[in-house]
């Protein structure tokens, strides 16, 4: 195999005495423990690093490679603008990429650089490995806001790539763990900071890299982390592979988690098929949910379908519940992908003559025109989750203390302009969030002056 290790590291620039200044005898841990990693490397031998940077150009629908020939950077962001790096780029493996890329019809090649300059994520662990090791060229790769699973195909892919041109290859994935462990750290403290640190330490501790993809985002992004995607890249890069994993270090004494763990493959085991596995488990489980939906979700997942994949409006079907006839009432429709949301479009009032079209037409306009993504493919539709949200009457409010997240959801207008969010939303935890995501949904500004009112909704899963 081509790759011959990775590795999960931290970026902390404090961890660079020029930065720190002192500062970095607190992660002393950290420190050995890269050092450690550094020999590592230099023992392998590479003639490329892929490093693996959430700190790189990211954009949420496609995988930003470096282009170039080289590319320099330096602390002087962190006040030590003397610590200088310039690195050559492996141009023929990063066209390979490229390539192997394209031929999947995946969102990943160098379109777009914003900065040709490094990132901190990138030059921290080049610190350590400079200083160990010197004949390699990088190759840099960014993150995405694509799901997980994009991550770990996209690690599989750059396998494919480093075999085609049969480089000896090592990966270092980039991160941090959780940035809010404690209450005197730059970030505060949030119960699922530890718990995202001591699950993805046992995680990687043990190579058990299908768990990566089973982490809840909305978890993640409580937690704060940084270095999620990074890894699942890195452990699709083993995919089919065996590997011997070994934690060595974890700190969180400045407030945020830096772990570092080695990885080396061992040769094939056709039972780490990782994502063939949580793909299959996932359509069970969709297939599963879909079954058990109700009326509401049942007909929002018959329109879209038949409009995906004929083109045609379905009429009304003979055999709804009277209640979905009978009802005039607006209604949202909402569709999930692999956890992260494919489109959401609705109705605060009803336009329609029933409950029943207003939903039909919804789940259309929420599969092909939501202007936030692409229309829905029929290849998709195993994936979707649907749920339909039927709004109560909206009843005006003086005070963000009438509202209540989880019961309420919110209507903010100003004159001709209106934004509305639905009740009990991943991620939405207070009043101040929800009105300030729905005046932002209906281009009103904070200066501006706002009328609110609140509904309730029935929610169908």
């Amino acid at each position: 195999m081509s790759i011959q290790a990775a590795f999960m590291v931290p970026h902390p620039p404090m961890i660079i005495p020029e930065v720190g200044r002192g500062s970095e005898a607190q992660i002393k841990e950290t420190t050995r423990a890269y050092e450690q990693i550094a020999g590592e490397i230099a023992a392998c031998k590479p003639e490329t690093i892929i490093i693996i940077s959430p700190h790189s150009i990211m954009y949420s629908d496609y995988f930003h490679i470096s282009p170039g020939r080289r590319a320099k950077g330096s602390f002087a962001e962190f006040g030590a603008g003397q610590v200088k790096f310039t690195e050559d780029y492996d141009e023929e493996l990063v066209n390979q990429i490229c390539l192997t890329a394209a031929e999947e019809q995946f969102p990943a090649g160098t379109l777009g650089e914003r900065s040709a300059r490094l990132d901190h994520g990138t030059m921290v662990p080049l610190f350590f490995i400079r200083r160990a090791y010197d004949d390699f060229r990088i190759v840099r790769i960014g993150l995405s806001g694509l799901p997980l699973t994009d991550h770990y195909r996209f690690g599989m892919m750059i396998r494919e790539a480093v075999e085609a041109v049969g480089r000896r290859t090592v990966i270092v994935a980039s991160g941090d763990l959780s940035h809010k462990l404690q209450e005197y750290g730059p970030y505060g403290y949030a119960a699922e900071g530890p718990e995202y640190d001591r699950r993805v330490m046992d995680v990687c501790g043990r190579a058990a890299f299908g768990e990566l993809l089973t982490f809840d985002e909305v978890f993640c992004e409580k937690a704060a982390e940084c270095g999620h995607r990074s890894f699942v890249i890195m452990a699709g890069a083993f995919d089919g592979i065996q590997v011997r994993g070994k934690a060595l270090s974890h700190q969180d004494v400045t407030g945020v988690g830096y772990g570092i763990c080695t990885f080396y493959p061992e040769g094939e085991d056709a039972e780490r098929y990782f994502l063939e596995k949580h793909l299959q488990k996932k359509e069970e489980e969709l297939s599963a949910q879909a079954a058990k939906s109700d009326s509401y979700v049942r007909l929002a997942r018959k329109s879209l379908e038949a409009y995906i994949r004929n083109r045609k409006t379905i009429p009304v079907p003979d055999d709804l519940p009277e209640e979905m006839l009978k009802t005039r009432a607006g209604a949202f429709v909402s569709i999930h992908k692999h956890g992260k949301l494919r489109g959401c479009i609705g109705t605060i009032a009803p336009t329609a003559e029933n409950v029943a079209k207003e939903i039909i037409r919804n789940a259309i306009s929420a599969s092909t025109q939501d202007p936030r993504f692409d229309p829905v493919t029929e290849e998709e539709l195993k994936w979707l989750e649907i749920n339909v949200d039927v709004l109560g009457e909206p009843e005006r409010i003086s005070s963000l203390a009438e509202l209540d997240v989880r019961r309420y959801g919110v209507i903010v207008s100003c004159g001709h302009k209106r934004g509305l969010l639905l009740p009990d939303l991943d991620g939405v935890d207070t009043p101040e969030q929800q009105v300030s995501i729905a005046m932002k949904k209906g281009g009103i500004r904070e200066n501006e002056p706002y009328v609110l009112e609140r509904f309730e909704v029935v929610r169908h899963v």
